[in-house]
């Protein structure tokens, strides 16, 4: 698809977040006939309304008009709405065609794109990859998930050297042709099935950025996750070449034969190229075991676009780590807060957990995302002195998980903030990784992370 076709095109957007704010600006600068559907009413709505007011749109709030519809050539979809809806096969079932976001921008980009997806760690290897390139003096672009939506690289008209984007599995619930240069897969577990049938229903849409792949592809895959190295070895999919990251020493030959990094102690070792290369993680700043996975994956993503090895190591050094991922924000009362409001799943909660020895006081809740919690028994059992539930899925949790820890069912946020404060002792940690998503008292997780930082801040 070009600009060119988008005229007198009659396209809706459906759902009026950031993302679908960008979509309609895109659509209405290059003379499509925008209409906007939402299940929100426009008093709810007013905020991203006022953002557009300036383009011609027509409307079709507080719910979905199948007539509204019909009456579309495309119906784009921002990231929350589930294409599995009803209303969207009736649409289908009517030579209407439904896409997303990712699939939608990528038709305007023609510059190199890295594409990072997986269940954790997008967003801190994207990050990664971001500063290793921009430290060796390359101009990049990030976005996707994190940060802003892909159709604001073309909408702002820039000219990147490589594109590094985050991307969900509900973004490539509908790709057919975005064709990424560059694929990292962290790492897959249980999630969001609250809109999946099934964890091989979520494992389905992430196989999806796999879709389009060709010799010309590179592939950065996690070697510990045997789930991901399936995928990879899916014999319908064509690949070229392919690189494995592990933080086990035994995979060493065999990785540093075929390319990719492995952890050993505190050197990092790392072949895309003839020559093996060697990074030190003595002083790196970013906590948990799983970090160096992270720094594995967005050195094998960057090396082929000019990222160097002096910045690389660098940016080791000195990254601190993501707003709301494992954020240290104060010591109170001899007690150390950290905020991981982006652990929206449990496989987040485990790898945050694994950061710390003993003495945790966790605050955990939210929307009951429809998960099991029995994963990390053991590392409640391990390092949770006290367990704080608050949320929509406290009851769910504490079923799992309440027998192996002292705990407390909380009816509001901010008493789960303060009981955990009032619990702790000197030396302790209150952590604050709800694993499950925010949507039961917050838009968003950044919301959570911000007002928990606001009533830790508040503790004298």
């Amino acid at each position: 698809m070009t600009r060119e076709d988008l005229k007198g095109k009659k396209v809706m957007v459906v759902g009026l977040s950031k993302t679908g704010v960008s979509l309609v600006k895109f659509l209405a600068e290059n003379g499509a006939e925008v209409t906007v559907s939402d299940h929100k009413s426009a008093a709810e709505l007013s905020d991203s309304l006022d953002k557009i007011e300036n383009f011609q749109v027509h409307y079709d709030l507080g719910g979905h008009t199948p007539k509204a519809m019909l009456a579309q050539e495309l119906i784009l979809l921002s990231p929350g709405v589930s294409p599995e809806l009803k209303i969207f096969d009736y649409a289908r079932q009517h030579g209407v065609k439904v896409s997303g976001d990712i699939e939608f921008a990528s038709q305007f980009i023609e510059e190199p794109i890295i594409a990072i997806t997986g269940t954790n760690g997008k967003s801190t290897t994207a990050r990664l990859a971001q500063l290793f390139l921009e430290e060796s003096k390359k101009k990049v672009w990030i976005g996707g998930n994190y940060g802003e939506p892909l159709i604001e690289y073309v909408n702002k008209g820039e000219k990147a050297d490589v594109l590094i984007c985050e991307v969900s599995s509900f973004q490539l619930e509908h790709v057919e042709t975005f064709n990424p240069q560059t694929i990292v897969f962290t790492n897959i577990a249980e999630d969001h099935l609250d809109r999946y049938r099934s964890f091989d229903e979520y494992i389905k849409a992430k196989r999806k950025i796999f879709l389009n792949t060709n010799q010309a592809t590179t592939s950065v895959l996690n070697a510990d996750e045997n789930r991901v190295v399936d995928i990879a070895r899916d014999p319908a999919v064509q690949r070229g070449r392919i690189f494995y990251f592990s933080r086990k020493k035994t995979l060493e030959p065999q990785i540093m034969n075929i390319g990719g990094g492995v952890s050993i102690d505190e050197d990092i070792r790392i072949r895309v190229g003839p020559e093996i290369e060697s990074y030190s993680s003595k002083n790196m700043k970013l906590l948990g075991k799983h970090s160096v996975e992270n720094v594995m994956a967005a050195i094998c993503a960057t090396r082929e676009y000019g990222a160097e090895p002096e910045a690389i190591q660098k940016v080791i050094d000195t990254f601190g780590g993501l707003d709301h991922r494992m954020e240290y924000i104060r010591k109170a009362g001899g007690v150390m807060f950290y905020n991981d409001s982006k652990a929206t799943n449990v496989h987040a909660v485990a790898r945050a957990l694994a950061a710390f020895d003993e003495n945790v006081i966790l605050i955990m809740g939210g929307k009951d995302a429809n998960v099991t919690f029995e994963p990390i028994i053991e590392s409640i059992k391990q390092r949770v002195k006290t367990l704080i539930l608050y949320g929509e899925a406290k009851e769910r949790i504490n079923r799992a998980l309440g027998d192996y820890s002292e705990t407390y069912l909380i009816g509001t946020f901010e008493e789960a903030v303060l009981i955990a404060y009032q619990k702790s002792r000197i030396g302790d940690t209150v952590l604050m990784s709800p694993g499950c998503p925010s949507f039961d008292l917050f838009d968003n997780y950044i919301e959570r992370g911000n007002y928990y930082k606001k009533l830790v801040n508040a503790f004298k």
